[in-house]
């Protein structure tokens, strides 16, 4: 493996420019999600300038890809996923571009290492992780059910961080309706809808009292009514339920949406939800899997690796249902970023960057090589899989 890590790390040395005018341009163009057409074009041509077999509009959706190498034999089917999507006004505050780049780099040093090795690379471009959430509508399709093992590093701040864990993830839109009248001159007249979210948010602040302490509740307002003195006929409310496991997410989510029912009950008005973006399952790391990227990660001389911990929600977690997966993060910068900040943007395209991103590589292409080369280990991994397969 020694002699496969120097390979790979001279592979990675000789493209390293071209990576980085990618990883420049996709910076410099940032898209929103279902919108990345530029990246999309970019990252998919440079696969298929390397050999790849690539399909644009996949799985229906406009900014998806798949980039395919098979060796031509029945084998492992391995896939690196890429994100590429931006935040509104600061870019790419949470390092896609850089998270798209890497990818690519894994499957065409992959390509270029297999020779003789038995199985497919699948590199696949999965939008608007931001919002609403490709991999879970590629999930849905079945697109990762016959896949062995996925893997995707995102970047972050300091250290490397071993995959952890994310929160499963409901959006919730609450729609209160009422009836408008004069606020001072026949305010017995009117329906406030305003005071259905309020009574709303009032229940959920009692309702977390009794919450696991891993559990999330919270929301906006995004429809407070027109005007300070017409009883509003129409409030909105917007929330995010975060839990750590899809089962408890489903118990709170039942008591949040009783909360809201019970809100429209004492103040008379009606009420409607809906889901307002794409709910996301909680991660599950294959720990085998893990373990063997950070392996290859301390052959390359990587001593700092951290707990990836638990925060947050991605739709990464609707893949780790289909199959085993992985999903840790390289650094930019030794330095403390917070994300979704032009700070986290700017850190991705500076050259202490790109040896956090050599390091992901090169770990990630190692731990394919592994588990194409040895069924045990694969074998072990899928095991794991199953005896997790209700977490």
């Amino acid at each position: 493996m020694k002699q496969l890590k120097e390979q790979l790390s001279t592979l990675f040395d000789k493209y390293l420019d071209e990576f980085k005018e990618i990883n420049e341009y996709i910076y410099n163009n940032p898209e929103i999600g279902r919108q990345e057409f530029k990246a999309c074009e970019i990252l998919s041509n440079t696969l298929k300038k390397y050999g790849f077999e690539t399909t644009v509009n996949y799985a229906n959706i406009p900014t998806a890809f798949l980039g395919k190498f098979s060796s031509g034999k029945n084998g492992p089917k391995i896939a690196i996923l890429a994100e590429y999507d931006a935040l509104p006004e600061i870019g790419h505050g949470c390092g896609h571009n850089i998270f798209g780049v890497t990818s690519i780099a894994t499957g065409i040093l992959l390509k270029e290492v297999m020779q003789d090795t038995i199985g497919d690379i699948l590199v696949i471009g999965t939008p608007a992780e931001e919002t609403f959430g490709a991999k879970v509508e590629m999930a849905e399709l079945g697109i990762f059910d016959d896949i062995d093992i996925a893997m995707a590093v995102h970047p972050t701040g300091e250290s490397h961080k071993r995959s952890g864990s994310s929160q499963a993830m409901e959006a919730i839109q609450f729609t209160f309706k009422g009836k408008t009248a004069h606020a001072a001159a026949s305010p017995h007249e009117g329906i406030n809808a305003l005071d259905g979210v309020i009574t709303l948010f009032n229940s959920i602040n009692a309702l977390r009292q009794q919450t696991l302490e891993t559990s999330r509740i919270h929301g906006i307002i995004s429809n407070g009514g027109e005007a300070a003195n017409i009883i509003p006929d129409l409030a909105v409310a917007n929330f995010y339920v975060r839990a750590k496991t899809l089962s408890y997410l489903k118990e709170l989510v039942e008591k949040v949406k009783n909360c809201a029912k019970g809100a429209a009950l004492a103040t008379g008005t009606t009420l409607e939800i809906e889901n307002y973006e794409t709910s996301f399952a909680n991660l599950v790391t294959n720990k085998k899997l893990s373990e063997i990227y950070e392996k290859n990660l301390k052959l390359q001389g990587v001593t700092e690796i951290g707990d990836g911990g638990s925060s947050g929600s991605t739709d990464m977690g609707d893949v780790s249902h289909c199959c085993p997966t992985i999903h840790p993060h390289f650094p930019l910068t030794k330095a403390h970023l917070i994300g979704h900040s032009v700070e986290f943007a700017n850190a991705t395209i500076q050259p202490e960057a790109y040896i956090g991103m050599k390091e992901a590589t090169l770990a990630m292409a190692l731990t394919a090589m592994d588990i194409f080369n040895n069924k045990d280990l694969l074998a072990e991994i899928k095991t794991e899989f199953i005896n997790n397969k209700n977490l």
